[in-house]
């Protein structure tokens, strides 16, 4: 899975003009975002370890990623002094889980309607401020060691948390490059290349259109007055993956129509039952299903990782970027449902299930989530709260 951390952080000075909660602005999130998966497009030597494989060797193939591996202790130790190191601290993620218990309570109904609307109620919130606490109930309790910025922010990451409860279906879309596409390209004319060899085309896509995207499109569609924000971002990287998937749907309609066995492509042998018959359609055909993947991997995942980084508060951005990250856990288990149409005949169902829910899961993500999109600047301008992180732990 295409997935990057996020190892470098805005410069403190970027932070307090206000750079550090841009979309695409030199020195903000997108761009650390988008240089890490820049890196990941170069990482563990996936576009060179496949041709060695099929000419050399797999000795080969595992020999140059474990050279590069070897490396990276070295680049880390060199580089250490430009990293953001932060020291150890406490745990703030069961305070945040008092946090929503205290506000919950007395808001559970037998009616789901009313519990719904009571914990998704605009102010549900503010019952965990300090400040309301103290003027309501004449005191606020010993655990209660933060101020009321802090629960802002913590609002704005549970709300980012919500926000990537779609993203299993955008990844359950995307696991087909790791799969089914390759297989696809096994029953097509690779003219002595590995099958596997236009996988490749995903991160190269990758590392030529990132730097496009932060430099020209973006501060393009700012100029023109067009707010192309990170959950408009997100929406379009669910639709583009639908693209892809149209497009392997119909390159997998023409397999079947040009295999000298119709739809049994994956099992067609020769006259003399073991050289593999395959279409006469060009392998390279493919192409269109990676490079549209790897654009919705710019708006979708990429811009994932940067909502996740801005909205969470400091000390819980570790917590909120783990729950996007592990959504694709969630896609690898949901995967399992579409087993039966991972094979002939029935590979043109499963990629257009793939562009129907992918689709659809874009238009409910943006129905759902359009009100945050209002509220973006609004987010974004929260200041930086404070909690006591050494009672963290032990509250």
């Amino acid at each position: 899975m295409a997935t990057a951390s996020c190892p470098l952080a805005p410069s403190p000075s970027a932070s307090k003009s206000g750079a550090g909660c841009s979309t695409g602005e030199k020195g903000g999130p997108d761009s650390v975002t988008g240089v890490a998966f820049v890196a990941h497009g170069f990482s563990p030597c996936r576009s060179v370890t496949a041709p060695p494989r099929q000419f050399v060797g797999f000795w080969l193939a595992f020999l140059l990623p474990t050279v590069v591996f070897l490396l990276s202790p070295i680049v880390l130790f060199i580089g250490r002094k430009r990293y953001v190191r932060s020291p150890p601290a406490g745990s703030v993620f069961s305070k945040a889980l008092r946090i929503l218990r205290y506000c919950s309570k007395g808001k559970w109904s037998l009616n789901p309607v009313k519990t719904y609307k009571n914990l998704t109620a605009p102010d549900f919130f503010d019952r965990a401020k300090p400040s309301h606490v103290s003027y309501v109930e004449g005191g606020k309790p010993a655990w209660m060691t933060y101020d009321d910025v802090w629960v802002d922010e913590v609002r704005r990451g549970f709300k980012a948390c919500v926000v990537f409860a779609w993203m299993p279906l955008y990844w359950l879309t995307y696991n087909q490059l790791n799969n089914n596409l390759t297989s696809q390209a096994a029953t097509m004319s690779t003219h002595g290349l590995p099958n596997d060899i236009l996988s490749n085309l995903d991160p190269l896509a990758l590392i030529i259109l990132i730097p496009i995207c932060d430099l020209w499109i973006y501060p393009a569609l700012r100029r023109a007055g067009i707010n192309f924000s990170a959950l408009k971002k997100i929406t379009f990287g669910f639709w583009t993956g639908s693209a892809a998937m149209i497009w392997a749907a119909v390159v997998q309609h023409y397999v079947y129509k040009t295999n000298p066995c119709g739809n049994q492509a994956a099992t067609c042998t020769g006259p003399d039952g073991e050289t593999p018959a395959v279409s006469p359609l060009n392998v390279w055909i493919q192409s269109g299903s990676y490079i549209l993947i790897a654009i919705s991997e710019i708006f979708a995942s990429i811009t994932a990782l940067e909502y996740a980084f801005t909205k969470a508060p400091k000390n819980m951005r570790s917590l909120v970027m783990s729950v996007n990250l592990f959504t694709s856990a969630i896609a690898s288990a949901l995967g399992e449902a579409f087993v039966s149409l991972s094979t002939d005949p029935l590979l043109v169902w499963n990629y257009g299930s793939m562009a129907v829910i992918s689709f659809i899961a874009g238009c409910i993500f943006w129905v759902q989530f359009r009100h945050l999109d209002q509220e973006e600047d609004a987010l974004n301008a929260l200041g930086t709260g404070h909690v006591d992180e050494k009672d963290a732990t032990t509250s």
